[in-house]
């Protein structure tokens, strides 16, 4: 692989509801916003062609992956544009009554590039009352996942895998240097919890991280946080969303500054494995 160089990152902000095709419409012209900013590499967010929490409904229109029109859709668009174009993910038909989270990575010739399928399922109960089971819905993925580009090393992710440092290790370990983090944050956890984590991940693997995100009221009742984020590997803010409104934020991704926060602080390298001892018992 080539020395990468410089590029410009764009996380395109949602609020994606239940019309599938108007999602996509939505979608297609946020992204025609960031490559003619510039951009080269695009994320949209988790769920990006359908936010339904009602299963029932979501099954009566979801389709499997052959006739999902969104995929060939951003083909379309990353090659008319001729950018790295990151599905955040799409809601894919699997079963009678599953589904898969599944991330797309289309490279600027249109070709798909890489799948990545949500390992980790939310599943909460949260202190509001607000309940959460996508596992009732959703098939968990299996595998992690590292895409070699000419511009970086790339590492998928969804959401709430953010909470498991150790896949974040995992990637670093197999050679990411940017992650990426699409997600559909519930509006609670969001306040509390995003940017924390997002900043941690990035400065214990010395890697970027873009996080393109849902946000606001959506049609099927729930509410998401937005403030979509592009950290740098020192836990530096390179761009944020201060709002949960659709859009679009930039940054310039060096990659080049993941080796060197890597070499000032090589942990990576230096961790060790380690028995417990309880002690009391």
């Amino acid at each position: 692989m080539a020395e990468p160089v410089g590029f410009r990152a764009a996380c395109v902000q949602m609020r994606s509801g239940l019309d599938r095709a108007k999602n996509t419409q939505q979608a297609i012209e946020l992204i025609g916003e960031a490559a003619g900013a510039g951009a080269q590499f695009i994320a949209t967010p988790e769920m990006t062609n359908v936010v339904d929490k009602d299963a029932s409904r979501l099954f009566k229109s979801l389709p499997g992956e052959q006739n999902l029109a969104e995929v060939g859709a951003f083909a379309k668009a990353a090659q008319r544009h001729g950018v790295w174009l990151l599905a955040g993910s799409f809601a894919v038909k699997t079963g009678a009554r599953r589904a898969a989270n599944r991330s797309y990575l289309f490279a600027p010739d249109g070709a798909l590039a890489a799948t990545y399928d949500k390992i980790h399922m939310f599943d909460v109960d949260l202190p509001n009352g607000e309940s959460w089971k996508e596992s009732n819905v959703y098939a968990p993925g299996a595998k992690a996942v590292v895409v070699e580009t000419p511009l970086a090393m790339l590492g998928l992710s969804i959401c709430y895998d953010v909470r498991f440092a150790h896949l974040y290790r995992a990637i670093a370990k197999a050679g990411a240097n940017v992650f990426c983090v699409p997600a559909a944050f519930t509006r609670q956890t969001g306040v509390a919890h995003w940017k924390t984590l997002l900043t941690a991940r990035a400065i214990e693997n010395g890697a970027f991280v873009i996080a393109p995100a849902q946000g606001g009221k959506h049609e099927d009742g729930r509410e998401t946080y937005g403030h979509s984020l592009i950290i740098g590997p020192w836990g530096d803010i390179l761009a944020e969303a201060t709002h949960d409104a659709p859009g679009v934020i930039f940054a310039d991704i060096e990659p080049q500054a993941s080796a060197k926060a890597r070499q000032r602080i090589p942990n990576l390298a230096l961790e060790q494995s380690c028995e417990v001892s309880i002690v009391g018992r």
